[in-house]
């Protein structure tokens, strides 16, 4: 887990604690000051367990006896104080400390496992810095439609788009099944508006969803954070999207392309192959775009270490805006 997300999470149970417990108290405040039998019934319950915890320790004659007396009265004790709670309309345990989760009693680990409440917590941050929270509402698997591609083949293309996508969707599901023990990469290339983002997206959220932190990223702004990394020594920043499961690198070729950018974006490229870290890269160049506008170290660890999938048909974006038209 990347530095810092653990220590976060550990905040959010003790926040979680300290609430509960100024909840206990206002409880108590309330109730004591309306029912001070009850109070009083609390103090008599707390020094019996108190006696009763100390004689277990004491020579006492007939001592099994006598702790057997002290463990009924406490008994009796509270069973009065139930009835008490539940005949002014309380919840019978609105005396206890509530525990949101009752498997790790709020800590978020039991023994030195993390607890089943803990992945959503963490998945939520994850969500948080992955900067894809609203826009997965909607690009998910559940939206993705193969009526936008087309089942007639080009004379340029060996399979019609609608094939070609079913099989960069099997790849996509192959790369998110088997993500935590491979080292596998995607590029998506190809023209405008064929959906390379969009399911990009929807991977990136079935692998938040798993709890894997994805990190997405325009090229543009993924070069002004390698800038901001290299020149204010921003190492919070370095470690993200270093250490993140898996970078996303949106629209590569639309940022302004410089020795500067060519040379921090094959250093994270290199870095991230060398980690076993996981990509994916979108860009609407061709092959030989690619190979002409990047120097030769970048595409040969594009080219070599990516498993490539082209994307084309008719402009998605355009077709829905049409059928928007027409619907008016």
């Amino acid at each position: 887990m990347i530095k810092g997300y653990q220590s976060e999470i550990l905040k959010i149970y003790e926040d979680i604690r300290t609430y509960e417990e100024n909840a206990l108290k206002d409880r108590k405040k309330e109730i004591y000051s309306m029912f001070p039998i009850i109070s009083q019934l609390d103090k008599k319950i707390n020094k019996l367990c108190i006696q009763l915890s100390i004689s277990s320790f004491k020579p006492i004659e007939n001592r099994d006896e006598y702790l057997k007396n002290l463990k009924e009265q406490i008994t009796d004790l509270r069973i009065q104080k139930s009835e008490l709670l539940v005949s002014h309309g309380y919840e019978i345990d609105c005396l206890s400390l509530h525990h949101r989760c009752k498997k790790c009693k709020d800590t978020g680990f039991i023994g030195t496992t993390r607890c089943d409440c803990y992945k959503p917590k963490l998945v939520k941050l994850y969500y948080k810095d992955s900067e894809l929270s609203q826009i997965l509402k909607t690009n998910n698997f559940d939206n993705f439609k193969y009526d936008f591609y087309s089942s007639n083949r080009s004379n340029d293309n060996i399979k019609s788009p609608r094939k070609n996508i079913e099989e960069i969707v099997k790849t996509s599901m192959y790369f998110i099944e088997t993500f935590p023990n491979s080292k596998d990469n995607l590029l998506f290339f190809g023209n405008s508006g064929t959906g390379k983002t969009f399911l990009t997206n929807c991977i990136a959220k079935e692998l938040l969803d798993r709890g894997h932190l994805v990190v997405y990223k325009t090229a543009e702004e993924l070069i002004k954070n390698l800038r901001e990394i290299r020149l204010a020594h921003n190492r919070e920043l370095e470690d993200l999207i270093t250490n993140c499961d898996l970078l996303v690198i949106d629209d590569l070729g639309t940022e302004q392309i410089s020795n500067f950018s060519k040379t921090e974006l094959f250093n994270l490229l290199n870095t991230k192959l060398l980690k076993g870290k996981q990509m994916i890269v979108s860009t609407n160049y061709t092959i030989e775009g690619l190979s002409k506008t990047y120097s030769e170290r970048i595409t040969s660890r594009l080219f070599g270490s990516f498993s490539l999938c082209k994307f084309y048909g008719e402009d998605i974006r355009v077709k829905i805006n049409l059928n928007r038209m027409k619907a008016l």
